[in-house]
């Protein structure tokens, strides 16, 4: 896990997507919507992507994207996302981060 705790290190929100998938698409336009500082690392397109994703898994994340990091901390999918949009936890955790300052 040495290598996604690199990638997620010091920034206030961090996804990790791949351009072609949709829900990866609409997680990161929600949170981009609150004009959230983030950083997006699209398995795709990076080097040892297999290896991160690996790591994504072994934290649970099943399916491996989106994978949604906020201050550092593993969040969850998609579904966990809309959940905390829905109860209305999500911008505050984003404010709590310093990804947003509302």
């Amino acid at each position: 896990m040495d290598m996604v705790s690199r990638l997620v290190a010091e920034r206030p929100v961090v996804i990790f997507s791949r351009t072609t998938c949709s829900m990866s698409h609409a997680i990161k336009t929600l949170i981009l919507n609150f004009g959230a500082n983030l950083t997006i690392y699209e398995l795709d397109e990076i080097p040892n992507s297999q290896q991160v994703e690996r790591e994504l898994v072994q934290l649970g994340c099943q399916p491996s994207i989106p994978a949604v990091f906020i201050g550092q901390q593993f969040i969850g999918g998609a579904n966990q996302v809309m959940s905390l949009q829905v109860t209305n936890q999500l911008v505050q955790l984003l404010i709590r981060a310093g990804a947003i300052w509302i």
